[in-house]
């Protein structure tokens, strides 16, 4: 990289991005920090909130995947969990401004449900609402991607020939960038980020269905959280 290219405000923003990065997986109720995540079973009462030593304890809700029936859980957050004290960076792969990509967000007028395999769930799924369909032209292939709305903003959840080489096994995550007014959206897969699944074997993340997989090698953001030596999360 050049020293110009590292000095631009592109770059400046994106080291910034990084650093904010670190700081919210590390902090008392971050990715790094959740050490026991908890579900009633059918037809039982919610868990008790009992927090200890100086733990976060948050409720959750999910709708069984069998039956549909809500489940409740609760999650415990530890600010010197075994992660956080073993954890020493997120590596990435360099700032590439080829990678900043501009596609069309063809909306639907009301949101469709397309399923989605978690992690956790034995090769079931679970219907997610996508706001409508992302068009990206890339690398001389045409993609219709399809990202879901988290709490008001689209999370593409996206694979490629990276993964379970320099990335996550699973996949990684990217915020999608809507351009107001217009129906143009920007995906800067330099901020595609390790999902939280990667962090602590306490998630149970959603995995790229079939149209967000790229065949090729997208050399663009984060790749995996490092440890010191003989650390795992699972």
């Amino acid at each position: 990289m050049s020293a110009h290219a590292s000095t631009s405000p592109a770059v400046a923003e994106w080291e910034a991005w990084r650093t904010r990065r670190e700081a919210a997986v590390t902090s008392p109720t971050g990715n790094l920090a959740l050490v026991e995540t908890r579900w009633s079973g059918p037809g039982e009462p919610e868990p008790e909130l009992d927090s200890r030593d100086g733990e976060t304890v948050t409720r959750l809700q999910r709708r069984n995947i069998v039956t549909g029936a809500v489940e409740h859980g609760l999650r415990r957050w530890h600010p010197q969990s075994p992660a956080i004290s073993h954890f020493v960076r997120i590596d990435a792969f360099p700032y590439d401004p080829a990678l900043v990509l501009e596609a069309t967000l063809r909306s639907d007028p009301q949101p469709k449900l397309v399923a989605f395999e978690h992690l956790q769930d034995n090769g079931r799924t679970r219907d997610l609402a996508v706001p409508g369909d992302i068009l990206l032209r890339y690398d001389g292939a045409d993609y219709t991607l399809n990202a879901f709305d988290d709490d008001g903003t689209l999370l593409l959840v996206f694979g490629d020939a990276t993964n379970g080489v320099d990335t996550y096994d699973a996949g990684r995550f990217l915020f999608v960038e809507r351009q107001a007014g217009t129906d143009r959206v920007v995906l800067d897969f330099n901020r595609a980020f390790v999902p939280p699944c990667g962090f602590s074997a306490e998630y149970n993340c959603p995995m790229p269905p079939r149209q967000n997989r790229f065949p090729g090698r997208i050399e663009a953001g984060e790749k995996r959280p490092v440890f010191r030596t003989g650390f795992s999360i699972h």
